[in-house]
């Protein structure tokens, strides 16, 4: 159990990275990879130092999945290899940067799931003299009696309508199909063990099962069309840390895409056949008692992105026991705390966890790195670089 007491002397607020943790939880899910190559998620990451001691860790580990056209720029000139944009981008300039790329950095692939894409992309390629790897985005969400599961993403979900934008590719001498994506967030993204909500888990349990084998069935049915045309993807990408197991199995995938698992965010303690250890935390400073057992922290209002729920909002984990407040939460410059079982003083630090893994490292410069209860290094954030994409 950390203690955290190390923190005494540190400037606060700062982001901490249990390095331990991190290892662990690299080497657990490289256990889980099956043979199938594993592509790092930045967005779940956020740090250049991080990515590549996640990268080094295992030669299972290969490849990014970055999330946007800028993002692809900076991290092929930090060194960065077969670097995958995991969406669609209308960044004419930047585009324009990739597309000009000599070929032994062309290490970067865009992702479309629509004709208005791909004759985008021509267009920009036939201005630049330059070319374009190209890899297809396609829906995998399901619906169960008219209740849409899943997310909204690609427009893309037959065998005919992947091939019509395969086949516009191949029309262009500037571009080239690679591969496909299918992204099956209803199973990699969504909890089924959170307490309190019995009901609901059951019925995200039985949807999970459902759709698994939907997934399954569509990436198959439209991969055989496209090798019966002619058109055999060179890779062939799905998961997530939450579907690592079901996804790998598949015979037609090539690569499964991890990013929460490494930092193990609060949302992911509530899926039911997968824990990791939690890696990444952040520290406020108490700048103020209020009353009796509140205690006021300097910032702290790093909530979560997706639907507005309670369950996005970070959580004090250190000292166990205290509480976010129900009618403050996380606040803008400050965050009070209730802890009614020591007496905590101003300077003291309440360490928390956030809801996501990522997002939280847009708010700092700096990762302080410790192992053992002691410092042992310290990363820069994507910010600490000077940099911001989302």
């Amino acid at each position: 159990m950390h203690t955290f007491d190390w923190l005494k002397n540190e400037h606060l607020p700062n982001l901490l990275l249990d390095l331990d943790a991190l290892d662990n939880n690299c080497s657990e899910i490289a256990k889980k990879a099956n043979g199938k190559k594993i592509r790092v998620a930045t967005k779940s990451i956020r740090s250049v130092k991080v990515l590549e001691r996640i990268l080094s860790s295992d030669p299972i580990y290969q490849g990014v999945m970055c999330f946007t056209a800028d993002e692809a720029i900076f991290l092929a000139e930090k060194g960065f290899k077969d670097i995958l944009i995991g969406y669609p981008s209308w960044d004419e300039y930047s585009l324009a940067q990739i597309s000009k790329l000599s070929d032994d950095l062309k290490v970067i692939t865009v992702m479309v799931d629509c004709l208005q894409h791909v004759e985008f992309l021509a267009q920009i390629a036939v201005k630049t003299s330059g070319t374009f790897n190209l890899c297809i985005d396609v829906d995998m969400s399901s619906t169960f009696a008219g209740f849409h599961f899943g997310v909204r993403r690609s427009p893309l979900k037959t065998a005919d309508e992947v091939l019509k934008v395969v086949e516009r590719i191949n029309q262009y001498g500037n571009l080239k199909f690679k591969g496909m994506m299918g992204y099956e967030a209803q199973i990699a993204g969504v909890g089924d063990d959170a307490p309190s909500k019995y009901i609901k888990n059951k019925l995200v349990s039985i949807m999970k099962q459902k759709s698994i084998s939907e997934v399954e069935n569509r990436r198959t049915t439209i991969i055989s069309a496209l090798k019966k045309h002619g058109f055999p993807p060179e890779l062939v990408n799905g998961g997530g840390t939450g579907s690592i197991t079901t996804t790998v199995i598949e015979n037609e995938i090539t690569e499964v895409t991890v990013g929460s698992g490494f930092y193990a965010p609060l949302l992911f303690d509530y899926y039911r056949d997968m824990q990791y250890e939690p890696a990444l935390f952040f520290a406020l400073p108490i700048v103020r008692k209020p009353g009796d057992h509140i205690y006021t922290c300097l910032g702290g209002g790093y909530v979560a992105s997706g639907a507005v729920d309670k369950d996005k909002l970070p959580m004090p984990i250190f000292p166990k026991g205290a509480k976010l407040l129900p009618m403050e939460g996380a606040g803008e410059v400050q965050t009070p705390i209730y802890y009614d079982l020591d007496e905590l003083k101003i300077g003291d630090a309440i360490i928390f966890r956030a809801a996501k893994a990522g997002e939280v490292c847009e708010r700092f410069t700096d990762i302080l790195c410790f192992t053992e209860n002691q410092i042992v290094d310290c990363y820069k954030t994507y910010r600490g670089d000077g940099v911001c994409f989302l």
